[in-house]
């Protein structure tokens, strides 16, 4: 292993040790990730732009900062990058899209604020579906982003730019944004953590909304640590954001002094079924390891979860119309064929749907509380499917040439909890015969992250790592 390659081994957890015993510098680090971005990205296209030269002087700054006793906490001198969503200062942000094409924001958006101010080394903008806006990551303006473990396969969106760095080595951790799954998604298909907290528990001013009542911005990571990690920096009542919550963040490190003995675990019975021989030997065993390290495992009933997708589509198709109206009106060419199409359902969608959506979604609150009574925490499947097949004309398909419905296969098992704003982690079950990731994800009661990170963590260590990708 050569010295790059293992400074780009370790996570934000023992990154972060290291840099603050001066084993190691930040700026090390930093050339270590941009040489990476170079060798590897010309084929993934995880980055819309990389940002060397701010990188570097923040690479510096943190170095000298850490070599006068000022050490900022975990983040200080770590290189993130984030979803190109998040608003940047002095920085070009297209929310993957024609029409923001040179738009360069004049300040920062809350999380990236809050990262920066940890001492964080901004290496650039990751690749999306354009403006948040599907599940594949295939994007026409700005390159079709590629699965790590497969290039023909897609990575999943809309933060697959966010999912691919992190698995590619190529950032040692991210954010991205979750309206329907959009964090999760591309975590379960690229084989790393991902991270939708309590909707509220985080800011998202200065991020561009998808739909505001159902956008969460937060971690993508290569550890359940990590994913701790950065909710710790980023989480906390904004007042630039008004639907920030007040509630008080607790220490999320807390949760990894504990294991998973006599937790009780909720499998919820529609969202176990109607998954692919793979996902479900895979899922199998993940209750297994659960069981075997002690966790109280049974079956609960959400009917609720099969309306989800439909009530999450009903709000986000109308709330990202209200946003876009002006530019459907004076450039509705320069957005992709797939975008166009979601944004004119939503013009023309009856304004009952919406009401009648937002008026179910406290039914289906209600339910996933009444099984939270019962369970400490909940789980399923991420996605129903491993990643499928990018076609050339956009769509994915399976490997037999079918083309998979990305709302029945993908949707269905990640869009409840945005639904409910419940916490929900993905985290990889391991990989299907054919090398793609598979992955489950656990799901808590409202601001209750530790709990899910605790028994996250806990099936984590017992899992043991997942093979890394073969990038020549």
């Amino acid at each position: 292993m050569g010295k790059f390659d293992e400074l780009l081994s370790f996570d934000v957890a023992a990154l972060s040790n290291k840099l603050r015993a001066k084993e190691i510098s930040p700026v090390e680090v930093t050339n270590a990730y941009l040489d990476r971005i170079d060798k590897f990205d010309e084929k993934l296209l995880a980055y819309i732009t990389v940002t060397p030269q701010v990188a570097r002087e923040a690479a510096h700054k943190a170095e000298s900062e850490i070599a006068g006793g000022h050490w900022r906490g975990p983040f200080h001198g770590v290189p993130v990058a984030l979803k190109d969503l998040c608003y940047t200062k002095g920085i070009l942000t297209t929310g993957g899209s024609k029409i923001l094409d040179e738009f360069v924001p004049d300040f920062d958006c809350t999380v990236w604020a809050r990262l920066r101010d940890a001492g964080a080394v901004l290496l650039g903008k990751l690749n999306l579906h354009e403006f948040a806006s599907g599940a594949t990551n295939t994007n026409p303006h700005w390159g079709t982003c590629r699965n790590p473990y497969n290039l023909e396969r897609v990575p999943g969106g809309s933060s697959g730019g966010s999912a691919v760095a992190i698995v590619a080595g190529m950032a040692a951790a991210t954010i991205g944004t979750d309206t329907g799954g959009s964090i999760r998604i591309p975590a379960a298909f690229c084989g790393c953590v991902g991270l939708k907290q309590t909707w509220s528990r985080v800011s998202r001013y200065g991020v561009i909304p998808l739909s505001d009542s159902l956008d969460h911005a937060g971690p993508i990571t290569r550890s359940v640590r990590d994913a701790a990690l950065m909710l710790q920096v980023i989480a906390g009542h904004d007042p630039n954001d008004s639907t920030s919550s007040r509630e008080p963040v607790p220490d999320y490190t807390a949760a990894f002094e504990r294991d998973a003995k006599g937790m009780r675990v909720g499998i919820i019975k529609q969202l176990s079924a109607g998954t692919s021989d793979e996902v479900a030997h895979s899922f199998n065993e993940a209750v297994r390891q659960l069981k075997a390290i002690g966790a109280e495992v049974d079956e609960v009933s959400m009917p609720t979860t099969d309306t989800a997708s439909t009530i999450a589509t009903n709000i986000m198709w109308a709330e990202a119309y209200e946003y876009h109206e002006k530019w459907m009106r004076t450039r509705p060419d320069d957005y992709g064929p797939d975008v166009r199409r979601m944004l004119e359902a939503g013009m023309h969608a009856p304004a009952i749907n919406y009401v009648r959506s937002q008026r179910a979604r406290v039914r289906s609150l209600a339910e996933a509380l009444n099984a939270l009574d019962k369970f400490d925490v909940l789980i399923a499947p991420t996605a129903g499917i491993a990643a499928p097949r990018i076609d050339v004309g956009g769509r994915a398909l399976m490997p037999n040439g079918h083309p998979v419905n990305m709302v029945s296969e993908v949707l269905r098992f990640t869009a409840p909890f945005n639904v409910t704003g419940l916490p929900a982690l993905a985290i990889p079950t391991g990989l299907a015969p054919d090398g793609l990731p598979v992955s489950m994800q656990i799901i808590g009661r409202p601001f209750d992250e530790s709990t899910v990170f605790q028994v996250a963590a806990a099936y984590e260590q017992a899992r043991g790592p997942i093979p890394a990708p073969k990038l020549a």
